[in-house]
């Protein structure tokens, strides 16, 4: 049975807690993503940030003329991720009953990739 692994993608943009936000928006912009993992300095997952989120600093910065901030500032701390041997039918389940655009894969405590929509998708057609 096909897995998350399987589909996954493995070259994956991450952010850091402490980086600007303004220059994480910059980057998720020029890499055509509407989200990254945001990685401690041990490579640990400590969070997402998505262009959603950004809507927070895009209103904050242009309306009551704040200060941005860091990506810890701003990223979703609570982060629903999948195992890498989780099997397509279970993530198609799971985006089917989530509004999330994306998971993080884990393999144990370890970042190893990420599954979208898209990515489940293009796996259905190839299996099809």
């Amino acid at each position: 049975m096909a897995t998350v692994r399987d589909y996954m993608t493995k070259e994956l943009t991450v952010l850091s807690p402490g980086q600007d936000v303004l220059r994480a928006m910059q980057i998720m912009l020029d890499q055509r993503i509407s989200g990254a993992p945001v990685v401690d300095t041990h490579g640990n997952l400590v969070g997402l940030l998505t262009q959603r989120d950004c809507f927070e600093v895009a209103f904050r910065t242009s309306y009551h003329g704040e200060a941005a901030g860091k990506v810890e500032d701003y990223m979703t701390s609570e982060v629903e991720t999948v195992p890498a041997d989780t099997t397509l039918i279970e993530v198609i389940e799971k985006f089917y009953r989530s509004s999330h655009r994306r998971f993080p894969v884990m393999d144990g405590n370890q970042l190893i990739g990420q599954i979208s929509r898209g990515d489940v998708l293009r796996a259905v057609l190839e299996m099809a």
